[in-house]
């Protein structure tokens, strides 16, 4: 009785954290999606009135700065949520036994978990330091931490993902069944 009680309580800690995740991703999809829209609307306004009508827009470059780092970065930890980035794994392309498959996958993840707390402590470091040097665009005078934000923002997600990965790629590496 008490097993099961502590697996219904496990169950409703998984349900809680997915649904704070489904939360994040559907916020982060609004985001990238505007700033999607944002960014090729800007570009071709841009390229148009510079062109067509000789009369550049200043300060839209920023603007468009500002917008693609934020579309570049969440964009990056929608495909880390979804386990779709780019990846030139042939082990699993090619290999037929699942124990060697299996792993690779958890090597692979236990670099990408280590390279993604290196990337924590760099995006802190990059964005504390544009925080003390109050450095500005020039233009619309936009504090430039705000596009460094999307960096740190970028690398704690991408670190819960990747520890949410190597926990799966180990429970299936360590527990047999």
């Amino acid at each position: 009785m008490a097993f099961t009680s502590w697996g219904n309580v496990m169950k409703a800690i998984v349900d809680i954290f997915a649904s704070i995740d489904n939360a994040i991703a559907l916020f982060m999809k609004i985001i990238v999606t505007m700033m999607g829209v944002f960014v090729s609307f800007a570009i071709v306004i841009g390229i148009v009135s510079r062109s067509l009508l000789g009369m550049p827009i200043f300060g839209l470059e920023e603007l468009v700065l500002m917008a693609a780092m934020w579309l570049y970065m969440l964009g990056a930890a929608l495909a880390s949520r979804e386990r779709s980035h780019l990846s030139a794994d042939f082990i699993q392309a090619f290999c037929k036994n699942e124990t060697i498959k299996t792993v690779s996958r958890f090597t692979a993840t236990t670099l990408s978990l280590l390279l993604a707390v290196l990337f924590v402590v760099w995006s802190y470091s990059l964005l504390s330091w544009g925080i003390e040097r109050g450095q500005r665009t020039p233009v619309f005078g936009i504090p430039q931490y705000i596009s460094q934000g999307s960096l740190f923002v970028a690398s704690i997600l991408l670190l819960v993902y990747a520890l949410r990965d190597f926990a799966h790629d180990a429970a299936h590496l360590f527990i047999k069944k």
